[in-house]
């Protein structure tokens, strides 16, 4: 059987060394909290408040190493409370999104675009594809068995590469829509 980790991804952002340095100070190195299953990548001691134009939401996390494009990822329900219009897009497309207001301890970001909603993606190596019979960007169903909540996912984007881990990513949203508590295991279903 395909099965697969599915672990939930909660609100986060990726940042620049640039928007780091204004939120945190100049020189800022982040500080790595914990490593995640996905390698080199690790939650930080860090955190940030997003600003939209109805509420804000306090003590986000930023996940490192920096990237290229400071990135917001939220749920549905997060775009929601702040008043704004999140896409559903893979993480690293953000051309024609939304912008938000990021507030660090040494100052503010106002990003002109960068907030997604994450699409439902799993992270697969070359050979965990092959054995999985699925390609890059193909998309395919995840089975979740769980006590009263059990759901097919659909839309959900293979994302092959060799620096990646076997690991399936939902959001809060839906991890709650299959009483998901943790991690659960999921059956891929082409």
């Amino acid at each position: 059987m395909n099965k697969v980790i599915v672990n939930i991804s909660a609100r986060h952002l990726h940042v620049t060394q640039k928007d780091l340095e204004t939120l945190f100070g100049k020189d800022y190195k982040l500080t790595n909290k914990k490593n995640l299953v996905q390698p080199g990548q690790f939650a930080c001691e860090e955190k940030v408040d997003i600003i939209g134009p109805k509420n804000e939401i306090k003590g986000v996390s930023i996940l490192g190493p920096v990237r290229n494009e400071t990135q917001v990822e939220i749920s549905l329900t997060d775009a929601r409370t702040l008043g704004v219009a999140a896409k559903i897009r893979e993480s690293g497309d953000i051309d024609d999104t939304t912008g938000v207001k990021l507030v660090g301890p040494k100052g503010e970001v106002v990003l002109e675009k960068g907030l997604i909603a994450a699409k439902r993606h799993i992270h697969l190596t070359p050979e965990e594809a092959k054995n999985f019979n699925v390609q890059d960007k193909q998309i395919v169903n995840v089975k979740i068995s769980t006590n009263g909540r059990s759901l097919i996912f659909g839309d959900v984007v293979a994302r092959v590469r060799s620096d990646f881990a076997a690991e399936m990513h939902i959001d809060t949203d839906e991890a709650n829509a299959a009483g998901i508590i943790g991690f659960a295991e999921g059956e891929v279903v082409i």
